[in-house]
């Protein structure tokens, strides 16, 4: 049976290219793994149509955290002038990325030097060229969704952009800026499967989150309190939440548990794999930075301003309306509210 589904699995992504995917991940995983032990300085390097209505996954104390920021600025600090003041091949924004999420970052095959390209990426790029004059003065590094809030809190990076959803628990650790992008969590499991969305047909399922991640917290807390059958089985976490389609390719898992944009282009590489149900939460990715850093903070609110008018939509058209529906109403974040600074 695992035999059988492994094959559909490599037969949905194309024999060989599958194998090379596959391949790539664990060369990616073995790379990486330094990551979790020093600050190492390598470089890098998701269908449904819209979001339901749902209940944050948050802490009930908390309010609105996609509010808990601060009002946008131009003006320079000491963050933005330590970053500038960087000599050399050094002048860089230092951005912690993913490089293995179809269409959101990931590195293109089919390019010269399998660039790092995606939503995410084409953010990235706009932060980039506001800061420091230049698209391209970035140094990439891949970071696994375990580590996105150390490697902030190390100064490994300036910032993570990695669909990297605002939180209760995250804002304790990390600063947001304001949302730029709406989401929801989402069951992806095999089109053959008896599973039809976040229901009681997960009892006695395997289901695979990524560590650290907003699913892998919505489960554990969904399974103490009853929500999720007793004999749900969410054990099995890894690293980054793409793995965790490999997993359910090689037939260890039975569904996975991720963000609806992220899960749509999963079932984009794998035509035997499709979303079940409609999104159980409402979430809001934002562009994460330290705690201390305020003139950051405000000055990528000010350019998320300016990106929203310009650039989101173009940006969206070209990386997930194929994934995620033309309309683009859905996934665009309600208009920015701040902390009150007076």
């Amino acid at each position: 049976m695992r035999a059988r589904r492994m094959r559909a699995g490599l037969k949905g992504w194309g024999g060989v290219g599958a194998m090379a995917v596959v391949c790539a991940l664990a060369l990616a995983f073995v790379l990486l793994l330094p990551w979790t032990q020093s600050h190492g300085d390598g470089s890098t390097g998701t269908g449904g149509r819209g979001v339901a209505e749902g209940a944050p996954a948050a802490d009930a104390a908390c309010k609105s955290p996609e509010q808990q920021t601060l009002s946008p600025s131009a003006a320079d600090g000491t963050t933005i002038a330590a970053i500038k003041a960087r000599q050399g091949e050094r002048r860089k924004l230092i951005v912690g990325v993913d490089q293995n999420s179809y269409r959101w970052g990931y590195r293109n095959p089919n390019t010269t030097g399998a660039g790092l390209e995606g939503f995410d990426i084409d953010l990235v790029h706009r932060i980039a060229q506001d800061i420091l004059g230049d698209p391209n003065a970035v140094q990439f590094k891949a970071i696994p969704t375990n580590q996105r809030i150390p490697a902030i809190k190390e100064g490994r990076v300036d910032m993570v952009v990695r669909t990297m959803t605002i939180t209760c628990d995250r804002i304790k650790d990390v600063a947001f800026s304001a949302p730029y992008f709406r989401t929801g969590q989402q069951v992806l499991a095999p089109k053959s499967s008896t599973i039809t969305g976040y229901n009681d047909t997960l009892a006695k399922k395997k289901v695979c989150t990524a560590a650290g991640s907003t699913a892998s917290t919505r489960l554990t807390d969904d399974l103490e309190t009853g929500t999720l059958p007793a004999t749900t089985d969410i054990s099995t976490t890894v690293p980054n939440q793409l793995d965790c389609l490999v997993r359910l390719q090689l037939g260890e898992v039975d569904a996975v548990v991720t963000d609806g944009a992220l899960a749509a282009s999963q079932a984009a590489q794998d035509p035997t794999v499709e979303l079940k149900g409609a999104p159980f939460t409402a979430e809001y990715y934002g562009v994460a930075m330290k705690k201390d850093a305020d003139d950051l903070v405000r000055r990528v609110n000010q350019i998320l301003v300016q990106y929203r008018a310009n650039g989101w939509q173009a940006s969206y058209d070209k990386w997930l309306s194929a994934t995620l529906g033309e309309d683009a109403a859905t996934s665009r974040p309600p208009a920015p509210q701040y902390l009150r600074t007076s």
